[in-house]
C-alpha cells in the first residue's frame, strides 16, 4: 500500500510525513505481514519516500515500536457502561481485547517495552479511576493493577502454547512414553485430545473465566 497520491513528488511525499502517519503505516504493515517484517527501509518503500527521512519522525526502530504500541492502547475506549466498577472494568477489558485481538502482534510486542506511552498511561489511569470510584484503597488499587497484569490490556501471557489441537497419535505417544511420571499432565493431554472432559482450549473461554475468577477476588479484597 502507498500512502503518496498521484501527482506527487519525493519532496512533497517526505513533507508530508508526520509521526502519526509513519506509525499508522507501520501498524499496517504489522498486521499484514507480522512484526517481524518491520524495518525502517520497509516502511519506507510502504510510504514510498527513502528510509532517512523517517528519522525525522521517529528516533529509531525502538522508538517507532513504541509509539505502535501506544497507538494501538489508544484505540481503546477510556469507558464502559456498567452499573458498578466490576461490570465497567470487565467491559474496558474485553473492548481492549478486541482491540489486540485485531492486532495479534502487539501482545508480544507490548511485553518489550519499557516504558508507558501516553495512551498507556490514560489507560491505567481509566482503570484506576474505576477501581478508586468502585471503592477501592489505594493500596487496594495497586494490587489489583498487578493482579490483573496483562490482563487488563486484553490479553495474557500463558505458561504454553496450547491454541492447536494435539494430534491422538501423538497424545497416545506422549502418554506411553510419560504416563508413569507425568500422570496427571497425560490426563489432561488425553481428555483435551480425544474431546473428553475438557475438549479443545477456547482461548477467549478462558480468558473470560479467568478474568471473572480475578474480578470475584478483587471485590472480596474491597470488602476486606
Amino acid at each position: 500500500m502507498k500512502f503518496s497520491a498521484p501527482g506527487e513528488t519525493g519532496p512533497e511525499r517526505r513533507a508530508q510525513l508526520t509521526r502519526e502517519r509513519v506509525v499508522a503505516a507501520a501498524i499496517e504493515l504489522a498486521d499484514r505481514d507480522g512484526i517481524e517484517s518491520i524495518s525502517m527501509r520497509k516502511l519506507a518503500q510502504e510510504l514510498g519516500v527513502e528510509a532517512m527521512s523517517l528519522y525525522t519522525h521517529v528516533r529509531n526502530k525502538d522508538d517507532l515500536l513504541d509509539g505502535m504500541v501506544d497507538a494501538v492502547i489508544g484505540e481503546i475506549p477510556l469507558s464502559a457502561a456498567g452499573a458498578d466498577w466490576k461490570a465497567s472494568l470487565r467491559g474496558m477489558v474485553f473492548a481492549a481485547r478486541t482491540v489486540v485481538l485485531r492486532h495479534t502482534w502487539a501482545p508480544g510486542t507490548v511485553e518489550t517495552r519499557s516504558a508507558a506511552g501516553p495512551a498507556a498511561l490514560g489507560y491505567v489511569n481509566a482503570v484506576l479511576g474505576i477501581l478508586r470510584e468502585g471503592g477501592f484503597s489505594v493500596a487496594q488499587a495497586h494490587h489489583a493493577l498487578h493482579i490483573l497484569g496483562s490482563r487488563a490490556l486484553g490479553f495474557t501471557q500463558a505458561l504454553f502454547d496450547d491454541s492447536g489441537d494435539l494430534d491422538p497419535a501423538a497424545a497416545a505417544t506422549f502418554a506411553s512414553h510419560l504416563g508413569a511420571t507425568h500422570p496427571y499432565a497425560v490426563e489432561m493431554a488425553l481428555a483435551v485430545t480425544h474431546s473428553g472432559t475438557l475438549g479443545p482450549c477456547d482461548d477467549d473461554a478462558e480468558f473470560a473465566f479467568a478474568l471473572d475468577f480475578i474480578l470475584d477476588g478483587l471485590d472480596r479484597l474491597r470488602h476486606g
